[in-house]
């Protein structure tokens, strides 16, 4: 997910994902813990997508409260 991407999103959409990315990471890490997982590099992929979702989130506060 890019960040251009996220920009275009609101911020309910963008705190919905932000659950969904952390239970995905969680289902993630337990099915890498019990079995290899096919890829493992889709874990660092979603880690990053959620730096990405609070990073924008973080933006839009900061904006708010300078307006």
């Amino acid at each position: 997910m890019k960040a251009s991407e996220l920009k275009e999103l609101t911020t309910q959409e963008l705190n919905e994902k932000l659950v969904d990315e952390k239970a995905n990471l969680a289902k993630q890490r337990l099915t890498h813990t019990v079995s290899q997982l096919e890829n493992p590099m889709n874990i660092r992929h979603t880690r990053k997508d959620i730096a990405r979702i609070q990073t924008e989130l973080r933006r839009r506060k900061i904006e708010g409260e300078n307006k």
